[in-house]
């Protein structure tokens, strides 16, 4: 029996086990959306924009344990072009992805036609591969090459572009049953022995030892052996904003987020070190800043990832190993346990000291006095509800760092964020992805009151599908990143920073048909929360007016090096004239 390409894409997406299409139609995927309302054979969530499509897909592709790949549908032309920002928010954080958008007919190609535009040229820079199908006996395999790459070695976002005629065309189907071998693509997945065994002999030398995870500890699954290795060596760990729930931020070896925003103990310990081990992780500028101010203190590096144009991109690495992390600890601890190694304990016990020397410093304390809501306040509190075990979705702003920050993340994939791209409007429709790849988890949407307006009508998707998410919005009035770098960078020009027309976000989202809260007062807090919570069959959205003021601190200015915080009032000492305009050096192993 022949089937339409359009049918034929539908079955090929139900051989891959897709529960859940995210897209919008249009004139160019008419077919598809066709072929999907005869067959029946998932489910499509329509949403209110083709962003909050390829978010949401991402969400659900993070949260689903690497076990389901997020799948996005979009029209030709403007469909496409919208869904560009959710490609390259989903590829720079490594997600694995399929985007599959419509294309004009096959002869109109390259004629300007009614809604084209180069889909397979605009998206190349920002995915991991793509196609054009051309003919209609190619899109089976195609559909199977593209989940292919989009799982195996780094993760990372496919896009498919189907010709409308293509979607018309009659062929028999076959989808293929074996991966199909691509030859020029054959990742490597377990470390060289002998760049494993140098590792283990350099780290066992050590005095000053660190352990830096990011987000490739996540999405490789390594979770379970990062936690054996670190507790098994006794090495102090850090972590970088995708990293965070890799291993759980309540144990006293977790010293905390390193970076721009990172705990004091953890940059001064990261800095100090003198090895490092990296394991998944860019070591881009947020996470070390200035390449030359990090290893102007002699250290050796161990850089372990799957991409091997990531290790040494922007420091140079003593020990290289390219490979699937999982694969690599885990050789790595049979082989430190097999030679029975361990640090030297006097040493390792003098480095321990220096760290918790800085880690009393309380470089996360705030002043929680009156009534005023400060937005840390606001994350601790849900933290403690929560028993730290929500999942939880934020936007990009203070409020991300705020959450980064305050709420122990305990396990992997409970933390969903932008951080490659830093793409302001994820939130919403990152908790909407994960609620339905999670249903019995209560989720969390952590947002500003810029980043929700964003795509703020995704409100809509979620009272049609019954997605009863919790959205938390710490309205300080203000973009309050910016307004933080203009206070402290600029001298308080608040250019364009501030929002002095916002709507009644309690009236708006009673007018999506959902439960609208507003808190003004810091012992009203945890009563919302609570009400919130209780209410699991409903989305609740609640507007916290919080403090206008907060900083999110430590803060490593651009340029400078992990040892150089601006760093919060209670820490700052011997200090005269403005001290937001300049960086303190800060910390010492001695």
């Amino acid at each position: 029996m022949q089937l339409s390409g359009a049918q034929i894409l539908v079955q090929s997406l139900k051989a891959e086990n897709v529960e859940y299409v995210f897209g919008y139609p249009g004139g160019a995927v008419i077919e598809i959306y066709d072929a999907i309302f005869q067959l029946k054979k998932f489910q499509h969530v329509l949403v209110r924009h083709e962003q909050a499509a390829v978010h949401a897909a991402d969400a659900y592709s993070r949260a689903s344990n690497g076990e389901k790949i997020g799948v996005a549908l979009v029209t030709s032309g403007p469909g496409a072009t919208n869904a560009i920002t959710g490609i390259a928010t989903a590829n720079a954080d490594s997600v694995p992805l399929v985007v599959i958008s419509g294309q004009v007919g096959s002869p109109a190609i390259g004629t300007d036609a009614f809604q084209e535009v180069d889909t397979i040229g605009i998206s190349r820079p920002c995915v991991k591969h793509n196609f054009l199908v051309t003919h209609i006996n190619d899109l089976a395999k195609t559909v199977k090459k593209a989940f292919q790459l989009a799982k195996t070695g780094r993760p990372g976002v496919v896009v498919i572009d189907v010709p409308k005629d293509v979607t018309q065309a009659m062929a028999k189907f076959s989808y293929p049953q074996e991966d199909i071998n691509i030859r020029s693509y054959q990742p490597i997945t377990h470390g060289h022995t002998g760049q494993i065994k140098k590792a283990v002999q350099v780290l066992a030398a050590a005095k000053r030892p660190v352990l830096l995870f990011g987000g490739g500890a996540i999405l490789s699954n390594a979770s379970e052996i990062l936690t054996d290795f670190i507790q098994h060596t006794g090495i102090p760990t850090v972590s970088t904003l995708m990293g965070l729930g890799a291993y759980p931020s309540t144990n006293k070896q977790f010293l905390g987020m390193v970076g721009m925003h990172g705990s004091y103990e953890a940059n001064l310990a990261l800095q100090n070190a003198d090895v490092v081990v990296v394991v998944g992780a860019r070591l881009d500028d947020r996470v070390i800043s200035a390449p030359e101010k990090f290893t102007q203190d002699a250290k050796k590096i161990i850089h372990i990832d799957i991409d091997p144009s990531s290790i040494a991109k922007r420091v140079k690495v003593d020990v290289p190993i390219v490979g699937d992390v999982k694969n690599v600890l885990i050789d790595m601890l049979a082989l430190w346990q097999k030679q029975n190694l361990a640090f030297n304990n006097n040493a390792l016990d003098k480095w321990w000291k220096t760290i918790e020397n800085w880690r009393s410093s309380n470089s996360l304390w705030f002043d929680n006095n009156g009534e005023t809501i400060k937005p840390q306040f606001v994350i601790q509190t849900l933290a403690k509800l929560t028993a730290n075990n929500a999942i939880i979705t934020s936007d990009v702003g203070q409020h991300q760092m705020f959450t980064a920050q305050y709420y122990p993340f305990i396990r992997p994939r409970q933390w969903l964020n932008s951080g490659g791209l830093g793409t302001m409007g994820v939130g919403l429709p990152y908790a909407m992805g994960a609620k339905l790849a999670k249903p019995n988890e209560d989720v969390f949407c952590i947002t500003g009151e810029g980043s929700i307006q964003m795509n703020i009508q995704e409100l809509s998707t979620c009272y049609q599908y019954r997605v009863p998410i919790k959205v938390i919005n710490l309205n300080n009035g203000f973009l309050g990143m910016v307004r933080q770098w203009q206070e402290l960078y600029y001298e308080n020009r608040y250019s364009e920073t501030y929002m002095d027309s916002l709507p009644d976000f309690v009236k708006l989202a009673e007018a999506y048909g959902h439960v609208g809260i507003r808190v003004e007062k810091s012992s009203d807090v945890e009563g919302a929360l609570k009400e919130a919570i209780s209410l699991k069959d409903r989305l609740v959205f609640m507007d916290f007016i919080t403090d206008r003021t907060q900083n999110v601190l430590p803060m490593v200015g651009n340029g400078q090096g992990l040892d150089e915080m601006v760093l919060p009032v209670h820490m700052r000492s011997n200090t005269t004239g403005n001290v937001h305009d300049q960086s303190e050096k800060t910390g010492s192993t001695s």
